[in-house]
C-alpha cells in the first residue's frame, strides 16, 4: 500500500505578514489553484494505486486541515495532531506507526505540505521510479536537479548508481555560500535536498531504532496513548513533550547506510521566502510579480502583493518586496527576504499579536473580522457557515449587540431561543449564557458590537462546544 504522509506543521514565518501562526503558508493560496496543502493532495491523487493520506498537523490547525481535505474531495484521510512541534523525524515516526496499522508493509511517501511543484508529471514519474528502490529497503530521497547556484537549500552529493535511475547518497551538505554553490553546479553530481522521501514505514522505524532509540521509544509511548476525537487522532501531550526534537536528515538520513537519491526536474520550490515566491511566479515584462490591486510606475523586478480591497502603488523602485494585509505592511529588499523572520521575532518580543493572528480570524464555524476597536468597545463582522454554530458561552466583562446583515440567525440568550432576519438586532447582556447558530442554507453575516471593561478573546467561558474546545 502506498500511503502519502503530508507534513503540515510548519509556521512559514518568512512569508509574514500573509503567513502567520494561525494561518501558515501551507493553508494559503499563494500561486496556482487551491492552497499549497491542497496542491500537495492533488499531486498524490495522480499516483497509481495510492491510498488515502495521513496528515500530521498542529493541534492549532486541525480544522484548517479537515476543511481543506473536505474541499479537495479527499475521503478516508487520517489527521494526526501534534500537541507540540518536534521537527520532522518524530512527525514521520507518528505517520509510520499510523501507516503500519493499515498495512504492515506500507510504503510511505513523505511530502511537506508547503512545497510548490510546477511539473506534476515529472514528480509522479520520479515516485514511480522510486517505488522498486524503496521496496528493496532503501530510504529514498528526491533530489532536485539544480538550475542555479542556490544558497538557500541544502544539497545531496550522489555516489554510485544502484539502478532504476537511483544513486547511493554520498553525503548531505548544509546550505553553502555562493562560491561553493557555484562549484557544486559546475562539478555536477549534486542535487538540492527537497525534504521529500519514499520508504517502507517499517524500514524507517528500524533505522530510527538503530540511530535514535530514545526518540522512537518516546514516540511509540505517545502514539500508544493517543485517542480518537471527531476526525482526529490526538497524540498524548505529556508523553509527546518527552520526544527529542530532531529532523529526519540529522536523526536518520545522514547516519543510515541505505540512503538513496533519485534526481528529478519538476520545477520545484519550497517557497521558503518571498524571493522564492517571486522566482517561482509568473512575472510581467518588467520582472514584477503582482497580486491584487496594484499600479506600477518605473518599477522592476519586484514582488507586489496587495490585499484585495487596498490599492498598492509603487514609483521608481527596483528589487523590492511590498506586501500589504488589512493590518500590516511589509517593505523589504529582495536580497533580505530571509530576514523577514526577524520581524516576527520582534513582534513576539514586543508582546504583539500580528505574528500570530490576522485581522480576519478563521474558526471551525466560520470567521470574524475585527473592524474597529477602542478603549471600551470593539466591532466585528462575523460570518457563520450554513448549519454551523458557535459554542454555548458567556462573558464576565462584556456585553454584545448583534445586527443581522444577511441570512438568518438562531439566537440563544439565557432561557430564550429566537430567530432574527436581515436588519434585525438583539442585545446580549454581560454574563448571559448565549449562542449564535446559522439554521439557514446560506452564510449568516452579522455585525457584533462589544462593550465592556475587557474585550480579549480569553473572556469566553464555553459551556458546550461541538468542536471539542475548552
Amino acid at each position: 500500500m502506498l500511503i502519502p504522509l503530508i507534513l503540515s506543521g510548519g509556521s512559514g514565518t518568512r512569508l509574514w505578514p500573509v503567513s502567520r501562526k494561525n494561518l501558515p503558508k501551507q493553508f494559503l493560496s499563494l500561486t496556482g489553484q487551491g492552497t499549497l496543502f491542497q496542491q500537495t493532495l492533488e499531486r498524490t491523487r495522480l499516483l497509481q494505486d495510492v491510498a488515502a493520506p495521513i496528515v500530521v498537523a498542529s493541534e492549532d490547525h486541525r480544522f484548517l486541515a479537515a476543511e481543506q481535505l473536505l474541499e479537495s474531495g479527499v475521503e478516508g484521510a487520517t489527521i494526526v495532531l501534534e500537541p507540540t512541534a518536534r521537527n520532522t523525524a518524530p512527525a514521520i515516526a507518528l505517520g509510520a506507526l499510523q501507516a503500519i496499522e493499515r498495512d504492515p508493509e506500507a510504503l510511505l511517501l513523505v511530502l511537506p505540505a508547503d512545497h510548490l511543484i510546477g511539473d506534476a508529471k515529472s514528480f509522479t514519474d520520479g515516485v514511480q521510479r522510486a517505488l522498486p528502490v524503496a521496496r528493496q529497503g532503501w530510504l529514498v530521497t528526491f533530489g532536485i536537479r539544480p538550475d542555479r547556484p542556490e544558497t538557500g537549500f541544502g544539497y545531496i552529493r550522489r555516489a554510485e548508481s544502484i539502478g532504476d535511475d537511483a544513486y547511493r547518497v554520498d553525503r548531505f551538505v548544509e546550505k553553502p555560500v555562493l562560491a561553493t554553490a557555484e562549484a557544486y553546479l559546475a562539478e555536477g553530481g549534486y542535487d538540492w535536498n527537497s525534504g521529500m522521501f519514499l520508504f517502507k514505514a517499517s524500514r524507517y522505524l528500524e533505522e530510527l531504532a538503530e540511530h535514535a532509540p530514545t526518540m522512537l521509544a518516546a514516540v511509540r509511548a505517545a502514539h500508544a496513548s493517543a485517542n480518537t476525537d471527531l476526525d482526529f487522532v490526538r497524540i498524548d501531550s505529556d508523553a509527546f513533550a518527552k520526544v527529542p526534537d530532531n529532523s529526519i536528515d540529522y536523526a536518520v538520513m545522514e547516519k543510515t547506510q541505505r540512503a538513496a537519491v533519485i534526481p528529478v526536474a519538476c520545477d520545484w520550490s519550497d517557497i521558503g521566502s518571498w524571493s522564492a515566491l517571486w522566482l517561482a511566479g509568473a512575472r510581467d515584462a518588467q520582472g514584477n510579480l503582482r497580486e491584487g490591486d496594484t499600479i506600477t510606475v518605473d518599477t522592476q523586478n519586484s514582488l507586489l502583493r496587495s490585499h484585495e480591497h487596498h490599492l498598492l502603488a509603487t514609483v521608481g523602485v527596483d528589487d523590492l518586496i511590498v506586501v500589504t494585509t488589512p493590518d500590516a505592511t511589509l517593505v523589504a529588499h529582495r536580497d533580505a527576504a530571509q530576514d523577514v523572520k526577524r520581524v516576527v521575532d520582534e513582534l513576539k518580543a514586543a508582546g504583539r499579536t500580528e505574528h500570530s493572528l490576522h485581522r480576519v480570524v478563521r474558526r471551525p464555524w466560520g470567521s470574524y473580522d475585527s473592524l474597529e476597536s477602542g478603549e471600551r468597545f470593539q466591532v466585528k463582522r462575523i460570518v457563520v457557515k450554513s448549519g454551523a454554530s458557535l459554542s454555548l458561552q458567556k462573558h464576565h466583562h462584556r456585553a454584545e449587540h448583534w445586527i443581522v446583515v444577511s441570512g438568518t440567525a438562531e439566537v440563544t440568550c439565557d432561557e430564550r431561543v429566537f430567530l432574527l432576519g436581515e436588519n434585525q438586532s438583539t442585545y446580549i447582556p454581560l454574563g448571559s449564557v448565549h449562542r449564535l447558530r446559522n439554521p439557514g442554507k446560506v452564510p449568516l453575516e452579522i455585525i457584533e458590537v462589544q462593550s465592556g471593561s475587557y474585550l480579549g478573546e480569553d473572556d469566553i467561558v464555553r459551556l458546550e462546544d461541538v468542536y471539542g474546545r475548552s
